[in-house]
């Protein structure tokens, strides 16, 4: 399993990034921060815990990010796969390490084809990530299209019934139908996305919670919890140590 050059990059302003992978699997990992990956009509979550396994053949997958450090692995298409399909991963400090690795300009490439191989041996899928299944039906594309743009819109289920003179079971089955989630609890996903992005990038919690539309942080950390089984905390920017004299 031989594995190319790591690439990367930082930008403080919102960037689009398409991955074409079609001769090709890729790693997709990040330095910091948390960024959004979207192949087709599915929505990854990538954290410094959750990287992206792009076989190769799928489609193209768009990474949205704002001053973020993203970092892909190429490998040969030939190679030993993860997975015929997207699989987000778990980034284990041990993986970082190797990943870290494979920038060493030093590493023969007989070093750096075993690190290679050591990596994918470790690849594992992340049961805890955060998906994002975006719906099709032409009834739900206000609703999709305003929680999408602002998470924290407020509209309820009757509310948005009303608007489009539609029962609340019409919208109800449609997400079922193409998400498996009610309208809350897609609601909710889609908050809880768009709230790792704002907690890995520092904002106050307090503030993440009043964004994705919640009266209070209490509120939103037992929204939170139930969509991704950790506390709002775990996805806050670790705090740098000074160097000891």
């Amino acid at each position: 399993m031989n594995g190319q050059k790591t690439q990367g990059g930082t930008t403080g302003a919102l960037q689009k990034r398409t991955f074409g992978h079609e001769t090709g699997h890729r790693l997709l990992w990040l330095g910091s921060g948390a960024a959004e990956i979207a192949c087709g009509r599915t929505i990854y979550t990538l954290t410094r815990e959750w990287g992206l396994w792009l076989p190769a053949g799928t489609a193209p997958a768009q990474l949205n990010h704002e001053g973020v450090q993203c970092r892909e692995l190429c490998l040969q298409s030939g190679s030993a796969a993860l997975s015929a399909d997207i699989t987000v991963v778990r980034v284990t400090p041990l993986l970082r390490l190797l990943l870290s690795r494979l920038d060493d300009p030093a590493v023969t490439d007989e070093s750096r084809s075993l690190t290679t191989a050591m990596i994918a041996d470790l690849l594992e899928s992340a049961e805890d990530a955060l998906v994002v299944e975006v719906p099709a039906a032409s009834v739900l594309e206000p609703i999709v299209t305003a929680l999408l743009a602002e998470p924290g819109h407020t509209l309820t289920l009757d509310q948005w019934a009303r608007e489009l003179q539609v029962s609340t079971k019409t919208i109800t089955r449609a997400f079922q139908r193409e998400t498996g989630l009610g309208f809350t609890g897609w609601r909710s996903a889609v908050r809880a996305r768009a709230a790792v992005e704002w907690l890995a990038a520092g904002m106050d919690p307090a503030d993440v919670a009043s964004r994705s539309g919640y009266h209070s942080a209490s509120a939103f950390g037992a929204a939170f919890r139930r969509v991704t089984g950790r506390t709002p905390g775990d996805f806050r920017p670790c705090p740098v140590m000074s160097p000891v004299d």
